[in-house]
């Protein structure tokens, strides 16, 4: 599909693909096996001035958008998917700031990040609201020049490794609306936070995601991101669109993954009694196809989702809701036929697809889930309102 992709994106994938397959893919099993954060990964992309990515050029960046946030993601995602799901998160939470940001912010956040030496990620999720990310209950008081706030973050990806944190909280004001939500910036040295252990997924398991407790952090007014209330417009035109675009490109990388280890045990397994190679099956053949016409037809819509995302279409935000959803429908179907394809050699713990199976799992529960996704996309075919 280069045809389709702009020369700036193919030459950052190019480079990300050496990138992976030299230097990030011989770690994946051990950041699998340890549930280690892939602290190497994130070094190599940083060294290589990748950190960036949404960073305007005039700050140093590359200023992408989200097809190359979806491309850079699914080649990540062919070596070691916990290393696309953490710089992902990075990109995400660099989008954010971005968006509305202040000389304050320039200065502090992205500067650093596009000098590759400041890694920041979302702490949206909490554990009363699910998979409801856009209704934080995390309380914000205003107490004169300074914001106070109490509450506690789940599933942080980076959780405790990553120099600052888009947290989102209520409004300081006692009469706030729905959807009246604020976004604020928090560096890991503030006072009061506290981290939990690291939640131990079935898979991905390198994210170090954790739960992140706030006690009276003290924040100074400039670390809010836009006006307070402005957190629902940034869900919706920023944490969303990246999100899922970055979530969708790291699955249909799991998936592709998946469709290279089958293509390859396929050509290179034989039976003894016979010398016939499992190639040369019929049957085989015909799985093999399927699944390769899967990996094509949902890696065509992430792109046309990304790129609709990037010229403002007004299709984008259902086609970027479907990519998602068709993403993660993708990575636990062709990881599952993969398995099958390759038998009994796959069914062994530690190895390549039964990882790939565990961390294609995740796209079905990691919020927004698939099922959320899929409604949302419905009641906009209905123009209904989204929520």
């Amino acid at each position: 599909m280069d045809e389709f992709l702009p020369d700036p994106v193919i030459r950052l994938r190019q480079l990300v693909r050496e990138l992976t397959f030299s230097q990030i893919a011989p770690n994946a099993a051990a950041t699998d096996r340890e549930a280690r954060w892939p602290e190497h990964s994130l070094r190599v992309l940083g060294d290589a001035g990748l950190m960036g990515l949404h960073v305007p050029k005039r700050l140093g960046g590359h200023e992408q958008g989200l097809l190359a946030l979806a491309v850079l993601g699914e080649t990540i995602a062919q070596g070691c998917a916990s290393s696309a799901l953490c710089y992902a998160m990075h990109c995400v939470g660099t989008a954010v700031i971005t968006a509305k940001a202040t000389p304050y912010h320039e200065d502090k956040y992205l500067v650093p990040i596009a000098e590759n030496r400041h890694i920041t990620t979302l702490a949206l999720s909490e554990h009363g609201t699910g998979a409801h990310f856009y209704l934080p209950q995390t309380a914000l008081e205003l107490r004169g020049d300074d914001y106070i706030v109490n509450g506690t973050k789940q599933f942080v990806t980076n959780g405790g490794h990553a120099d600052s944190y888009v947290i989102s909280t209520m409004t300081s004001e006692q009469d706030a609306g729905d959807g009246d939500f604020s976004c604020l910036m928090v560096d890991k040295d503030a006072k009061g936070i506290s981290w939990r252990d690291p939640w131990v997924g079935l898979g991905m398991r390198g994210n170090s995601s954790r739960a992140m407790q706030l006690d009276s952090v003290r924040l100074p007014r400039q670390n809010l991101l836009g006006q307070e209330g402005d957190q629902i417009w940034y869900t919706f035109e920023v944490v969303a669109p990246y999100f899922l675009i970055a979530m969708a490109g790291a699955y249909v990388g799991v998936a592709q993954a998946a469709l290279d280890a089958t293509t390859r045990h396929l050509k290179e397994r034989q039976y003894a009694h016979s010398g016939e190679r499992l190639a040369d099956v019929p049957t085989l053949q015909y799985r093999l196809a399927e699944m390769n016409i899967a990996v094509q037809k949902s890696r065509g819509l992430l792109y046309q989702a990304a790129y609709l995302g990037d010229v403002g279409h007004e299709q984008a935000t259902n086609t970027i809701l479907m990519a998602k959803a068709d993403a993660a429908d993708l990575a636990v179907s062709v990881t599952n036929d993969a398995m099958t394809c390759c038998g009994g050699s796959a069914y062994r713990e530690n190895g390549l697809l039964s990882r790939l199976l565990r961390d294609a799992r995740a796209a079905h529960v990691m919020s927004p889930t698939t099922d959320i996704l899929k409604h949302w996309s419905g009641r906009l075919l209905l123009d209904l309102p989204l929520i």
